[in-house]
């Protein structure tokens, strides 16, 4: 087997497992999610969007406080509906008739919210989810249906299912070989068929980082949008990325079970920033870029000429997210949490990125480990150890943006996320056995690592609770074991 087959026959247990030319990007999503301690005002967020071109929206769950802002914005909005709502709804129309009026039609004709697609579950097909959803998503997605079309909805909002790419695969390693996945073969073409029959798309998640995060030797380039001195050559095809590859493997995989002509949206795709060696502004920059310039040029797949729409994943950070699946997880935004710009893009016509406007933060003061505080003091490790369990710490991970700081630094930048995350509360920087001290001066410096002043909620309108979910779930970080001990053999603790 060739070289090319061999890094194809990867891609796949890598991924698998796991817009002529314009002057500016005419048709531009992105994902918005709200798993922060510290939420960016949904007006804020909103502006932010319409500023930097983004006219879709990709919403995880139906959030009042998200779905008001966007109403009149002009923004085009797909509403998901989280996994562990997938059981209810399967059950009855009903159920889903009261979903769709509560989450929908309120919207829509209360605050006039442009709501074009119903994301029924979220990836729900995992193998990681081992079976939990696949006896639900389908009835869920044929009620959800029923009730927009009671509704009146029906031609208005279509529903789609956001799977991951691991839904299809390939038995020659190429993607002519590409077909669904054979333990649920037969319902991915249930499903697909339902969509087709009610004129929906079919939305795939692809993510070209795992690659470079399952496999340090896959080829850099092929990751990203450029020449690649290892293609995957498939008859008359050659592929250089990872992305056309992946992606015309699902289109294989509908036209031979004879859907050709399938609508399929680009649900995610981005790069993240931190929380691994491979997730880094440069690495981000590359891809994201690359991305956009596909989309500014109108271009497709070898199997698809003309492109897909695509929803950039992610627009914010999100430090109040899972890390279950990588620290990265909580990086994925071309904007920190509070708007700011991380790296600078090219959104076409020479327009760059604009940030966020009218964001009010706390006091400019820090929480660090105190000058008189010795490194071996005994108290330190479990210091650490419950500011991260609190805060997010993801930074501080090997080869992250903060992994370099010695153990003072480390410590320091622990307890000021504990003290940020806490709001500055009075006493909040004094739980850490006379370890700490508050200061006023920017313990930043020059260094890449910033140690964070949260967004004042206090100061800004709010419409909920920002530390619970619509659906009641608390946002408190998850802080993993394998995490910590990632730390202390980093020598942070």
């Amino acid at each position: 087997m060739d070289y090319g087959l061999c890094l194809f026959r990867r891609l796949f247990l890598v991924i698998i497992i796991g817009r002529s030319l314009v002057v500016e990007v005419e048709s531009l999503g992105c994902n918005w999610g709200t798993r922060a301690t510290h939420p960016l005002p949904p007006n804020i967020v909103v502006k932010l969007m319409k500023e930097n071109g983004f006219d879709k929206v990709k919403l995880f769950e139906a959030e009042p406080w998200v779905m008001k802002a966007l109403g009149n914005s002009g923004i085009q909005v797909m509403v998901g509906i989280p996994n562990d709502f997938l059981a209810s709804l399967a059950t009855s129309v009903r159920v889903a008739e009261d979903w769709v009026s509560q989450n929908v039609s309120s919207y829509i004709s209360k605050n006039g919210v442009d709501i074009r697609y119903v994301a029924v579950g979220n990836e729900p097909f995992l193998k990681t989810y081992k079976a939990s959803y696949l006896g639900t998503t389908f009835p869920a997605l044929q009620n959800i249906q029923a009730a927009l079309i009671k509704a009146g909805l029906g031609r208005q909002v279509k529903v789609t299912v956001p799977l991951n790419a691991d839904v299809y695969q390939t038995d020659s390693d190429l993607p002519s070989g590409g077909n669904f996945r054979s333990d649920i073969h037969d319902l991915m073409i249930s499903i697909v068929k339902f969509l087709s029959d009610n004129a929906a798309p079919l939305t795939i998640n692809i993510y070209p980082f795992l690659s470079l995060y399952a496999d340090p030797h896959f080829p850099v380039g092929y990751a990203f949008f450029s020449d690649n001195s290892s293609p995957v050559v498939d008859g008359p095809i050659t592929y250089t990325n990872v992305f056309e590859a992946n992606y015309d493997t699902l289109i294989w995989a509908l036209e031979k079970n004879g859907f050709a002509s399938m609508p399929v949206i680009i649900g995610e795709v981005g790069w993240p920033t931190d929380g691994d060696p491979n997730a880094n502004i440069g690495y981000a920059r590359r891809f994201n870029q690359g991305l956009l310039n596909r989309i500014i040029q109108g271009q497709g797949t070898p199997k698809r000429r003309n492109p897909p729409d695509i929803y950039l994943f992610a627009l914010l950070d999100e430090d109040a997210k899972s890390i279950q699946p990588g620290n990265f997880e909580r990086h994925w935004g071309i904007f920190k949490y509070d708007g700011t710009i991380k790296y600078q893009l090219n959104m076409g016509n020479n327009r760059t990125l604009a940030p966020a406007k009218g964001v009010r933060y706390l006091a400019r003061q820090w929480c660090i480990m105190a000058p008189e505080a010795s490194n071996s003091d005994p108290n330190l490790p479990q210091s650490i150890n419950y500011a991260c369990t609190y805060a997010d710490c993801t930074s501080l991970g090997y080869r992250s943006s903060c992994g370099g700081l010695d153990v003072r630094s480390n410590a320091s930048y622990a307890f000021n996320m504990y003290y940020q995350t806490m709001n500055q509360q009075r006493g909040a920087c004094e739980q850490f056995h006379n370890l700490s001290t508050t200061t006023t001066i920017d313990p930043s410096g020059s260094s890449v690592c910033r140690f964070e002043i949260m967004i004042d909620l206090g100061r800004h309108e709010q419409t909920q609770n920002p530390n619970t979910s619509s659906s009641g779930r608390k946002r408190r970080p998850v802080t993993s074991v394998a995490f910590l001990l990632a730390l202390i053999i980093g020598g942070v603790l």
